[in-house]
């Protein structure tokens, strides 16, 4: 029986010319006022050959700094170490207003765009997603808006985060410039988690080349610590594959995202140096189909027509 073809370590982004890892390190639990902590986990990630980071601008507005706060750590290493930029793909997301709660208006787009951009210290992000749709804004709008940062330089590229197929197109029909097309999605997707498989996401990014940021791979920790039947059979079809390869489980996990043919990019959420250094043992799995659509059958918990 052959096996699934092998995950390179890095792809383009799209038609945006970006290359980056294959593996993305989330940072929606980055936080703190400790740089060399902090310093720490974005050092574990380039050791594991994560190049693509990715945080959002309300990332940290749980914690007593609040919103930004994320952001600003960042950039508070990035002060320590300019040569670290460079090293990464930096990706970050906007729209997300509290008590609004979506924003995707042309004024909002260039005031998230030039905080985000003063918060991490730098003149370009490489990746700028929409966290959320907004259903108030109109695509044309915002695709002006999006131009308007790409042509300014603050932006390299464009991306949606939770979008419908159906959104994600709307605003694709409104990016008239050759130089500017939406690059990437990024959808909840894990073993637990199917929706982009049936609801057309995958299929279209695939037919446009957008690249995939699956977020929350483990579900929600879910895989890691199974309670449910259905979680459990899950982590154990996904434990026969990760005991061949000798792997963990995560890993297996991220490896089962990343070996559907639209080459999903996992984002791993630990801020665990040691964890994070281990998701590239994710490089290490192997599937067969036959594996591969077992742990699919267990977590639909019905056979496949």
């Amino acid at each position: 029986m052959s096996d699934l073809p092998a995950v390179l370590p890095a792809r383009q982004l799209g038609k945006s010319g970006i290359v980056a890892s294959t593996m993305a390190w989330g940072m929606w639990r980055f936080q703190g006022d400790d740089i060399a902590a902090a310093r720490a986990l974005v050092d574990a990630a380039f050791e594991a050959g994560i190049t693509l980071f990715d945080t959002a601008d309300i990332y940290g507005c749980d914690t007593p700094a609040g919103f930004g706060s994320s952001e600003t750590l960042l950039g508070r290493v990035f002060a320590e170490d300019k040569s670290l930029r460079e090293r990464m793909v930096l990706a970050t997301k906007g729209g997300i207003v509290l008590g609004v709660p979506y924003d995707q208006s042309p004024a909002y787009i260039e005031a998230a765009i030039d905080a985000s951009l003063t918060r991490l210290g730098v003149d370009r992000i490489d990746l700028w997603q929409i966290h959320r749709p907004d259903v108030l804004a109109h695509p044309q709008e915002t695709a002006a808006a999006l131009e308007k940062a790409y042509a300014a330089g603050k932006i390299a590229a464009v991306g949606v985060s939770n979008f419908t197929v159906a959104q994600t197109q709307a605003l694709e029909a409104y990016l008239t410039t050759t130089t500017l097309q939406l690059s990437t999605t990024q959808p909840e997707y894990s073993a637990l988690c199917l929706d982009p498989l049936t609801d057309g996401t995958l299929d279209h990014a695939m037919m446009q080349n957008h690249a995939v940021m699956a977020w929350s791979p483990l579900g929600g920790g879910r895989l890691a610590s199974p309670e449910t039947p259905r979680d459990v059979a899950v982590a154990a079809a996904l434990d026969e594959v990760a005991n061949v390869c000798r792997v963990s489980r995560t890993a297996a996990a991220f490896a089962w995202i990343m070996a559907h043919p639209a080459h999903p990019i996992p984002i791993v959420g630990s801020q665990n140096v040691a964890r994070i250094k281990e998701s590239s043992d994710a490089y290490k799995v192997t599937w067969t189909r036959a594996s591969w659509y077992k742990v699919l059958v267990a977590s639909r918990q019905e056979p496949l027509p």
